[in-house]
């Protein structure tokens, strides 16, 4: 008996898609030569980004395509051919689509920086791009830090009021009824008395 067995479509790995209308060689020799790939009348204003982005320590590629790509991803595939050829940090950008790249950057402040890159404006979109990725993150050792302190002030502060709750409980408690016996002696008198009274009583009533 033989089995047949199939693998699953979405068991293998996507193969990297660069949309097919790029000239990649054309794309490379003009990121190659300013940092830009665009059209014309876009290269002042990303130049004037990618200088930017040089002052703040980022070697940044833009590169702008005029048609849209069938799929989001395709621009990211294209940013990686970029960078794995020239490095640095690239943005791809298309009509309401945005692809990234970088060798240096996290994926996390990558994808931030993406969400501000949306606009019909390639040279605002970079520039707002550059402005998230060179933009100070959190201090995570601080945030950890304080976490640790704010903890420990909470379970302090618990204690010490579970601490009070206990002392103030001791020092209500009545003493009398920690006596033991002193509750049956009241019994017990109280009793004795009243046979006295009864016994009296009988003795005037026989005189």
């Amino acid at each position: 008996m033989s089995f047949s067995y199939s693998v699953p479509v979405h068991a293998a790995p996507a193969a990297a898609e660069i949309p097919p209308f790029v000239d990649v060689p054309s794309t490379l020799a003009d990121v190659a030569d300013d940092g830009v790939s665009a059209p014309a009348e876009l290269v002042p204003g990303l130049e004037a980004v990618v200088a930017r982005a040089q002052d703040e320590g980022i070697t940044l590629n833009v590169v702008v395509l005029e048609e849209p790509a069938r799929l989001d991803s395709h621009l990211r595939d294209l940013a990686t051919e970029v960078g794995a050829a020239d490095g640095g940090t690239v943005l791809v950008l298309g009509p309401g689509q945005v692809g990234t790249f970088s060798d240096s950057i996290d994926r996390v402040t990558l994808e931030a920086g993406q969400d501000s890159a949306y606009t019909s404006d390639p040279v605002l979109s970079a520039n707002q791009f550059l402005d998230v990725v060179v933009a100070p993150g959190p201090s995570w050792t601080g945030l950890t830090l304080a976490l640790v302190a704010l903890v420990a002030l909470v379970l302090g502060a618990t204690g010490w009021a579970n601490a009070r709750r206990f002392r103030a409980r001791q020092d209500g408690s009545p003493q009398d009824a920690d006596m033991p016996g002193a509750a049956g002696t009241t019994a017990v008198s109280d009793t004795a008395d009243s046979r006295h009274v009864t016994t009296t009583d009988a003795v005037r009533a026989n005189d």
